[in-house]
């Protein structure tokens, strides 16, 4: 995109393609040469998807022309997370060398819902191989490379959703769409000073996408702000016969949501305890800088097994998602060596631990809302750590015991947004969490508007875009 577009909000874009500043046209246009220019050097490109992201682009601007209003995504570009199906002869590769040429005649409900708002597709974006389910501990895990974070490529982007981290931080998208099974839309939006938000489990179809683990998956957008998190939800939000895990009700974002009183935090007891200097510090700041506006309050969940319970589920419904590949000998054509040998241990963990896990998180979820029952949002740093190097293994900080938040949000289907709160010495980004009980996106959503309201960390981009 041109240099002063590169990082608008979605909201910010809308307006001027209605104001007949920017085409939906020239803006595909714009974001295509970004991709191809850019994407390359962030390992964050798998496939260019110019032919249909133009003809969407170009129906959008018909729309607008005739003056029907196909919505507020109406002629901006986005990118998906390569596990979203796309028909047309666009590869899906899951972003593993045996699936590299895969393809699929169908669309993901994500895919389609956006395209009908009127969202030009601009590419497939680079993922973890798998998202992960195989084991992996190191970025280069993905046979396109590991994506390099635009604010110092030597850092990774982390997450699976590394590839749509690096591509929205990079101004080559103005939103991509990630998925998380623990960590992986947080993550990125953390390393990449991006806004991400995880839905609650079932508020997103997942018909389409790559299925890692069927209890865990959800899919939701990487932004620029918390207000875009909003626009793209509704769009791609909502009940779909394809995936009978889906609410049933619609999601209507509530730009405008006010509870009418100070928002009520709570904050786990020794949340920072395992934290980096720079991660406590800014996340103190931001509760301070939210003073005015929320009451925050320590708290404290039963003493429950919340990371066991969520990786024993993850790692059993990984190892069935995948059997038939793991039976034929599929991990020894994956990228990363761990990976080679990874998923057969999962294999081997006992149906009756699998039973035992789905029941306990049956207590986790009761025990959990009725902590969280009395407050509007737990906020947490949203990562430990900033990113890491590109070239070392990382610490496990959002698969590790200490991660309580992670597992509880995960095990749980909760809805969280992460929004940047500052930058360590190194430059490198920051971020808080808001976590809100289930079907409660407005909520956490206001919370992470209004803290962007008061700060400009999310304005700040990377300046070497090379």
């Amino acid at each position: 995109m041109a240099d002063g577009l590169a990082f608008t909000p979605v909201r910010e874009l809308a307006s001027l393609i209605r104001d007949g500043g920017v085409s939906p046209v020239e803006l595909t246009e714009q974001c295509l040469a970004r991709l191809d220019e850019f994407g390359p050097a962030y390992n964050s490109l798998v496939t260019l998807t110019s032919e249909r992201a133009l003809e969407t682009a170009r129906r959008a601007e018909s729309e607008l022309a005739a003056g029907r209003d196909p919505g507020p995504l109406a002629g901006i570009p986005w990118g998906a997370k390569d596990l979203l199906a796309t028909s047309g002869g666009i590869p899906t590769s899951w972003g593993a060398a045996p699936f590299s040429e895969q393809q699929f005649g169908h669309d993901a409900t994500v895919v389609t819902r956006l395209e009908s708002a009127g969202a030009p597709l601009a590419g497939k974006l680079a993922m973890i191989e798998l998202a992960g389910g195989m084991g992996y501990h190191q970025p280069n895990a993905s046979f396109t490379g590991p994506p390099r974070n635009p604010w110092d490529k030597e850092r990774w982007t982390g997450g699976s959703s590394s590839g749509s981290g690096a591509a929205v931080a990079a101004g080559l998208v103005p939103f991509a769409i990630g998925s998380e099974t623990w960590g992986s839309i947080l993550s990125p939006s953390n390393n990449c000073g991006l806004s991400g938000l995880r839905p609650t489990y079932g508020r997103v179809s997942r018909h389409g996408a790559m299925a890692l683990c069927w209890t865990l998956d959800k899919l939701g957008p990487l932004c620029l702000t918390s207000d875009d998190c909003g626009i793209v939800l509704e769009a791609i939000a909502g009940p779909d016969p394809s995936d009978p895990t889906t609410y049933a009700q619609p999601f209507i974002y509530d730009a405008d949501y006010d509870p009418g009183r100070k928002f009520r935090l709570g904050v786990l007891k020794d949340a920072t305890e395992e934290a980096q200097d720079a991660v406590k510090t800014n996340f103190e700041a931001a509760l301070d800088a939210l003073s005015d506006y929320a009451d925050v309050e320590e708290i404290e969940f039963p003493d429950l097994p919340y990371a066991q319970v969520t990786r024993t589920i993850l790692m059993v419904e990984s190892a069935s998602a995948f059997e038939d590949f793991i039976a034929e000998g599929g991990p020894a054509g994956l990228t990363a060596p761990e990976d080679h040998h990874g998923p057969y241990a999962r294999t081997a963990i006992l149906a009756s631990d699998y039973i035992k896990a789905l029941r306990l998180r049956g207590v986790i979820a009761r025990e959990v809302d009725g902590v969280m029952s009395g407050y509007d949002a737990i906020a947490a740093p949203t990562s430990l750590t900033t990113a890491t190097p590109i070239d070392q293994q990382f610490r496990r900080t959002l698969a590790g015991p200490g991660d309580i938040i992670g597992a509880v949000g995960n095990g749980c289907g909760l809805p969280s947004v992460s929004v940047p709160s500052g930058f360590d010495a190194d430059g490198m980004p920051t971020g808080i969490q808001f976590m809100s009980r289930a079907y409660d996106e407005n909520l956490c959503l206001a919370i992470g508007r209004q803290y962007q309201e008061m700060t400009d960390w999310h304005t700040r981009h990377p300046a070497d875009l090379t």
